[in-house]
Parts: structure tokens; sequence; C-alpha cells
């Protein structure tokens, strides 16, 4: 019966990031920089709100689009924190984490045949969500620019097909961002063109040095940008599942049938905490990132100081150093660090193509960990000549 089955999601493969962990998760005395989670608990009074919503019967469905008071406290948030302007009443829509933003925008957005940018290398789930869409995802070399999706860069892609440019910053799996010129040269690139932007920010609150700018500020193309955000990074709520999705009505009205027949709503109880979150906690991921600048730092120098080709982290999490392979792959380089220095790093062929010859490493991980893993790291790359 298989051959029976959709060939959009037959043909369509796991997570690399995902296969890998499943890979070395067996494997003992493995100390893994893998996965993107923080490894901060959720801050105490969040979880409160939450057992407070399950003790107050708060167990039944919401609005579509999340319950009013929390869209209400989205708005207040984004507008506080990005100078973001959107209507709580009809162009929020609180999703089951921005993965399943991503999904309903790409839904409601795409026609079989249109292309989709994606500035590589780049987080492996928009292709298979733009695969099942009928659409093309095409991805922009930026590796020779700083891994930036710049206006020169996008430009050499755009066809009379392209129907959306994906723009993630700060971005996984390079912690790289965009400066506020960089996103006006974009804004001046694609105004007036029947393009949508996806500005997928899930990582705002991680920015470091300076403060993150959204393309949803530019007046220009605000009718044609869509913007997801959430707190699974910045209030270390992974399992909560909230995310939002930010667009103007005309777009978001439709947004929300998708997501109406997808999930009718988030978890109620997940969307009190959020609610605590975004009111009494939008200061929870100043400490988080605090603690995350002292682990890049450590991590950034000291692959510098084994000699590999480095890009500092802007913000998020990771980050993503050049080996000097030519007859491996990332994959077998990832396989041969685990078998021979007991360290698992994510291999950036899972990023597509453009991050073979590199791997990701994760910073959510505390500093006795990070250590250790950067002493495998560097006592392999002594023993062994890459090829």
């Amino acid at each position: 019966m298989e051959d029976l089955l959709n060939q959009q999601v037959t043909n369509i493969q796991i997570s690399g990031i995902r296969r890998f962990f499943n890979l070395v998760s067996g494997e003992r005395d493995v100390v893994s920089l893998t996965i993107g989670q923080p490894d901060f608990p959720t801050p105490t009074h969040v979880k409160e709100a939450g057992k407070s919503a399950i003790d107050q019967n708060f167990t039944t469905y919401t609005h579509n689009a999340g319950m009013l008071p929390l869209r209400e406290a989205i708005a207040n948030y984004v507008d506080e924190k990005y100078a973001l302007q959107y209507d709580p009443n009809d162009e929020i829509i609180t999703t089951v984490g921005a993965s399943q933003a991503i999904d309903i925008t790409f839904r409601t957005i795409l026609n079989a045949g249109d292309e989709v940018i994606l500035p590589g290398p780049i987080y492996p789930a928009y292709e298979p969500l733009i695969r099942l869409a009928g659409a093309k995802p095409i991805f922009a070399d930026t590796r020779d620019h700083g891994f930036k999706a710049t206006a020169e860069v996008l430009e050499s892609y755009i066809t009379e097909k392209t129907k959306c440019i994906v723009l993630p910053y700060p971005s996984n799996p390079t912690g790289v961002s965009l400066s506020k010129e960089e996103l006006e040269d974009i804004v001046n690139l694609v105004k007036n063109k029947s393009i949508f932007i996806l500005a997928d920010e899930i990582y705002a609150e991680l920015i470091y040095e300076k403060s993150h700018v959204s393309i949803g500020t530019f007046p220009e193309v605000k009718e044609q940008t869509i913007i997801v955000q959430g707190l699974s990074k910045s209030h270390s709520m992974t399992g909560w599942r909230i995310g939002y999705v930010l667009a103007p009505r005309t777009i978001a009205q439709h947004l929300l049938k998708v997501h109406q027949y997808n999930v009718s709503c988030p978890s109620s109880i997940s969307q009190h905490a959020a609610l605590e979150a975004l009111t009494e906690g939008k200061a929870d991921a100043d400490v988080m990132r605090q603690d995350y600048v002292k682990r890049r730092n450590f991590v950034y120098n000291s692959l510098v100081d084994m000699g590999l080709e480095t890009m500092k982290p802007d913000g998020a999490f990771y980050v993503f150093p050049k080996f000097p392979i030519k007859q491996t792959t990332s994959f077998d380089l990832g396989l041969d660090l685990v078998k021979q220095a007991r360290l698992a790093l994510v291999p950036g062929d899972a990023f597509s193509p453009l991050g073979q010859g590199y791997m990701r490493i994760s910073y959510a991980y505390n500093m006795e960990t990070l250590e250790l893993g950067m002493e495998r790291l560097s006592d392999y790359l002594k023993q062994n000549k890459l090829k």
C-alpha cells in the first residue's frame, strides 16, 4: 500500500539533525552538543501559571487564534521589544510552536510550481514544508557573504516564479543576524514585487551585542511580510509548544482558516503559561542571554585556537565552524567524531548541501559539558589528519 501514499510525503527525508541524533543516542560516554534546546528550566512563575490554569479548569477550547488576553499580551510584547504593531483581534494567531506557524504560512501562500528562496546553510524544516505545499525550495548560497542573506545574494536567485523569501535571523545553524542597513537593502529589493517575506524570528530575544531589528518595522514591505516568533527559546518553553504568527489582516484571515482545520487551537494550559511569560516574564531571557554570551565566547575562542575557520555568532546558541575536509562528508566526519572522540556534533550537510564541510555546535549546554566537548574536539584534531 505504500506506493499509494502521497509522493510528496514519501519523498521527504527525516531531518538530518534528528537522524544523526538518533544514530548516536545509544552511544555511551558521548558528549553531545547537538540539540538546540535551552538547558534552563522554564521560569518558576510560568510553570506556576500553568499549574494554576489546570486547577482553575482552564482546560477547554479557546478561540482558534488563541485567547484574546494572550493575543493582547503578544501585541504589547512585540511592540515594546521590537516596535512591531499588530492588532490582536485579527493580525495575531497563536500557534502550536513556531513550526506550525511556518507550516500554515507555506500552505496559505504557496501554489504548485512556486519557488521559495532559502538562504543556506539553513534549518532543515523549511524545505519539506515547502515541498508538501507543492512548491520548490531554492537554496541561495550565503557562504561567501558571511552567511548573510544580503540583497546582493537574494537578487541573483529571484525569478518570475519566486513567491517567498525566508529570512531566519539570528540564523540556525550559523547564529548570524542581519543589521538594519542590510534589511533596508532587502526592503528596497523586494518592495513593490509580488513576493512574500517570511521572517522567522524565533531567536529574536537571544541576540547579543546589538538589538534585534525586525523587517516588519519597514512600512514599505509590511503588507507582504509574515513574522514568526515564539516562546520556546526566549523563555525555555520548548515543550509547551507556543508560537505565534504576525501578519496583515488580509493575510491573517486566510492563515487562520488553515490553522483552524489543522489544530483548532493551541493548548489552553500552555496559553495561560504563555500569558504569564509575556506579561510578568518580559525579562526572563536576560539571565539566559548573559550566560549564552559567556558560552559563545568560550566555544568560539576555543575553535579559533584550534585553527578552525569560524564566524562569530551574533545570537541564537550555535556556532558553525568549517573543517578542512575534501574527500569525506560532514556526516562521515560526525560519525568518526563519535567513534574516536566520543563527541557528537551535527553534520553541516543536515542544513542543505551548502553546509557540506561544516559542523554545527550547540552551546545550549553548561560550561562543564562545553569544556569537555572542546577538549575532546581539540584532541581529535591533533590526532587525526582530516582528508
